[in-house]
């Protein structure tokens, strides 16, 4: 066992735990800490398979960006934990089943032929670029998926903000247009008003 081993073993490890804590943590916060834990390990797996765009993404995108506003929205909300364990026992089997699936097909996968035969891992040149590799492939081999995904996504982006736009009927707006076309005759009148009667001690009142 070389020492590239001994490191996928210990990041995947750390993936393994963090995941588990992730969904077994009482804390929201902690489970947004240990979320982010599974990404930084993640991200050293990827860099074991020389795909460091992939792992740089991985730690600017979610960790930097996601990930700090999960942790700002959970931070700022009033989450009800009691009520968020609510239905934990009658969800069980269907989660169990679910984890199950992935299960079976994670050993699937690794015990096909391709990759239980032991192939070696492909030594690239110093000058290799992972991100031409992969734009290559992403716009010549896999440019329709790559299309699919963007639309499904841009589908859910809108999905969520058509379900969370809510209409109230007190709110107020501004109309822009109406703003811009005002004139002075519809927002200013000049009243004319009799002149009062002086005040006692004011020395036109003396005269009187």
């Amino acid at each position: 066992m070389n020492f590239e081993t001994i490191v996928f073993y210990v990041f995947a490890a750390l993936t393994l735990f963090a995941a588990l804590r992730v969904i077994t943590a009482r804390n929201p916060v902690h489970a947004v800490m240990f979320l982010v834990l599974a990404f930084i390990s993640s991200s050293g797996i990827w860099l074991l398979l020389e795909a460091e765009f992939l792992a740089i993404t991985l730690v600017l995108v979610y960790v930097g960006a996601v990930m700090v506003l999960f942790l700002f929205v959970v931070m700022m909300l009033d989450i009800n934990l009691v009520r968020l364990r609510e239905g934990f026992w009658r969800w069980l089997p269907f989660g169990a089943a679910l984890a199950g699936l992935m299960v079976f097909q994670m050993v699937w996968v690794l015990g096909s032929t391709e990759i239980a035969g032991g192939v070696e891992a492909v030594r690239h040149a110093a000058d290799y670029s992972n991100t031409k590799e992969l734009g290559r492939l992403i716009y010549t081999d896999y440019v329709y998926p790559f299309e699919l995904a963007a639309v499904l996504l841009l589908i859910a982006m809108v999905a969520a903000i058509a379900l969370t736009l809510r209409r109230r009927k007190d709110s107020k707006s501004q109309v822009v247009a109406d703003q811009v076309a005002v004139k002075k005759a519809d927002r200013l009148r000049v009243v004319k008003m009799q002149a009062e009667k002086p005040a006692a001690g004011h020395p036109s009142a003396s005269k009187e």
